[in-house]
């Protein structure tokens, strides 16, 4: 009986930390844990005020990185390459207006890339995440989290790069080849 009412409160603190916001310091200090150390103090985070809506938390450079959303049923943040944001604040206007399959927001997105209203990089742009998990802010870490890299070469194909457009293992592979969103996908195991 111990045992399931213990369980029980640890669910119900779970559940109650879910929606609840943390401190400005604290969504900073996960939303830059994807990245490498050295990128971290210069990045742009966007997280949540007290009404839940998303701010720029810290205003920087290059990269710009994402805070948990507190609504999320899981841990994840995620940082990717200034030259990137048209692209993803498009989509995230596009979720917030109740646009929730994932083909009708990229069919969006790809339409506006083409007829020129979102501009994408020229270069290759990078993208770096975690996900599960949860972050702890006595350690700055984020235990059980799995990483994941990108990098985003709008446009991409396997002839234009020698990768393939199929997982194998741990090799670099391309995901939406030939699309505005066509990006190379790594793992942590490389």
């Amino acid at each position: 009986m111990a045992v399931a009412c213990t369980a029980l409160a640890t669910l119900a603190s779970v559940a109650a930390a879910q929606g609840a916001i943390p401190p400005k310091d604290e969504q900073v200090a996960a939303a830059v844990l994807p990245l490498p150390p050295e990128m971290r103090a210069a990045a742009r985070v966007l997280g949540y005020n007290a009404e839940g809506a998303l701010v720029e938390l810290r205003a920087g450079k290059v990269m710009t990185c994402l805070a948990r959303d507190p609504k999320a049923p899981r841990f994840h943040v995620a940082c990717y390459h200034e030259s990137m944001e048209p692209f993803m604040a498009r989509g995230r206007e596009l979720r917030a207006k109740g646009v929730t399959n994932a083909a009708e927001i990229d069919s969006t997105r790809f339409r506006e890339v083409k007829s020129g209203k979102i501009a994408m990089p020229k270069f290759p742009a990078a993208l770096y995440s975690l996900t599960d998990g949860a972050f702890d802010p006595k350690s700055g870490t984020a235990p059980g989290a799995k990483h994941l890299y990108v990098v985003y070469i709008p446009y991409a194909t396997a002839e234009s790069t020698g990768l393939s457009t199929k997982p194998n293992g741990n090799q670099p592979w391309i995901m939406f080849p030939g699309t505005p969103k066509a990006h190379i996908m790594f793992t942590s195991s490389m």
